[in-house]
């Protein structure tokens, strides 16, 4: 899952063409707000947090009350966004991968508690305790002691295949306590689905997701697989504010996170999931998957909050199989975000309300699709109206502006062309880090430019600031623009610290010349 800070500027909106592209819903849908203010409420949500394109579907009492798009897949070629339209869905890849383990446990294939070294036998955590207990629950349930995010910015969008990933995971140094502390880890669910073939005699975590639940479910415009999304017909091109003016973004490529992260979709399709979560594994009257399969998936392995929220009627959250669970107005409602590089997501049911939800956006640097989704919720469940964009909105302004007066300060520091203390040369070289592995740095004209081993097509340049710091402005705009500050001493450069955007990966890498 990336969400990213927020820095909203609402400039490139204003020239955003935002036609509303919908199927026709079903008669008699009931609730007012679906039906009177939906397309207007979304419309203004688009404007307002400067979003080209987004699909929305709501299920009620198993039928499709509306599939629609609104806006456009790509701002300069503004064709409409519409059910069909295909969107990263990221995270929302984890309940797939948890109700394939829950299926496996269901045929006795393996159980939860099953340490991962019965399958993985090459499985290691930081240190030998946890890895001799670390069992396939732990690994769903975000629970290994390691940061949230934490590795992400070696692993996500790189050369690294997933056994590559597997074998870096023991050098994350964990920062909490191994089942005692929440930490979002999209590794866990690499690590799950890799167990998939071998309890399974060699169907791999795609097959398996392909067979036993896309399939059946006729979502036949769905894909396990990031690669060549971009080629796809019909599919919404990714955007970000969140360092600058609205920016497209390159798509990310992620099957090497394959189970944690790479399904490709679309709100259509998504509707047939949520039927099939709503129906208690049926689809169109079928038996897909037995109940006990879909329960096990939502009960609670690790309990993320037990605070009552400010602004939401809700007081805990807990973690099951790859889907989170909450109290919101005294029913429980199920969900999940997902964010890639230019997408952010959520898919949402409520078994006791027969209701279910997904909201697909294409910028990244916006909560609108969290305010959609609640406002939804509001509708259905009896919350008097809040005007849930605005309120979040609020809230994100502040993070906007300091990341805005951030890159303005950097920028300010770059234009005073201070001289450097030493050569660029002197810079040059190669950098290591333990979990990484190498970066070069080598001179470009005034500047340096930093090119990253196990991602090909990412560089960042390195301005000139004062000291020996220089501004990192990274190729992809995602990944930020932020300090980059060597280490010098005795007049020799030691290290190189690299800071990429926080829902990549929220703490610095400390690099070591060599």
């Amino acid at each position: 899952m990336r969400l990213l800070p927020f820095l909203v500027t609402l400039a490139a909106a204003a020239a955003l063409s935002l036609p509303a592209h919908a199927q026709t819903p079903t008669p008699g849908a009931g609730n007012a707000f679906v039906r009177d203010s939906l397309a207007s409420y979304v419309q203004r949500g688009l404007k307002l947090w400067n979003i080209p394109g987004l699909a929305v579907t709501v299920v009620k009492d198993g039928q499709v009350v509306v599939s629609q798009g609104f806006g456009v897949k790509a701002v300069d070629k503004p064709e409409p966004v519409d059910g069909n339209t295909l969107f990263l869905i990221a995270s929302n890849s984890k309940l797939f991968t948890g109700t394939a383990i829950s299926q496996l446990v269901e045929e006795k294939k393996l159980k939860l508690d099953d340490p991962v070294h019965q399958y993985l036998p090459d499985f290691r955590l930081y240190d030998s305790v946890s890895t001799r207990l670390v069992t396939i629950r732990d690994v769903l349930g975000h629970r290994m002691g390691t940061k949230t995010f934490q590795g992400d910015f070696t692993f996500w969008d790189s050369n690294l295949s997933r056994a590559e990933i597997l074998q870096k995971v023991r050098y994350l140094k964990p920062v909490g306590l191994f089942r005692q502390q929440y930490g979002y880890s999209n590794y866990g669910f690499l690590t799950a689905g890799e167990i998939i073939p071998v309890a399974t005699g060699g169907t791999t975590w795609q097959d398996f997701v392909q067979q036993r639940l896309l399939t059946p479910l006729g979502m036949t415009n769905t894909y396990p697989s990031t690669a060549g999304a971009s080629q796809r017909a019909n599919v919404a091109l990714p955007y970000t504010t969140a360092f600058g003016p609205l920016t497209r973004v390159p798509f990310d490529e992620v099957d090497n996170f394959g189970p944690a992260a790479s399904l490709v979709s679309n709100v259509n399709d998504l509707g047939h999931w949520l039927r099939f979560q709503l129906d208690s594994g049926q689809y169109n009257g079928q038996r897909i998957m037995p109940w006990a399969t879909l329960r096990r998936t939502r009960e609670g392995n690790t309990l993320v909050s037990a605070s009552k929220s400010p602004i939401f009627p809700s007081h805990f959250r807990t973690y099951g199989l790859g889907v989170y669970s909450a109290d919101y107005n005294a029913r429980q409602i199920y969900w999940h975000t997902g964010g890639a590089n230019g997408f952010v997501t959520n898919v949402c049911f409520v078994p006791e309300e027969n209701l279910g939800l997904a909201v697909l956006t294409n910028q990244d640097n916006q909560s609108f699709f969290e305010a959609l989704r609640y406002q939804l919720l509001d509708a259905y469940l009896g919350v008097p109206y809040v005007d849930r964009s605005r309120q979040l909105y609020a809230f994100a302004q502040k993070g906007n502006a300091e990341t805005a007066k951030s890159v303005a300060e950097l920028a300010a520091r770059v234009a005073r062309k201070t001289k450097p203390a030493r050569s660029l040369k002197a810079y040059a070289g190669t950098y290591q880090h333990p979990v990484y592995g190498p970066i070069t740095v080598e001179p470009k004209g005034r500047q340096l430019l930093v090119r990253f081993s196990h991602h090909p097509a990412l560089t960042t340049t390195l301005d000139y600031m004062d000291g020996d710091t220089f501004r990192s402005t990274f190729s992809n705009a995602a990944y930020g623009i932020f300090p980059a500050p060597f280490a010098v001493e005795n007049g020799q450069v030691k290290t190189l610290e690299i800071r990429v955007n926080e829902g990549l990966e929220q703490d610095p890498y400390l690099f070591t010349k060599q």
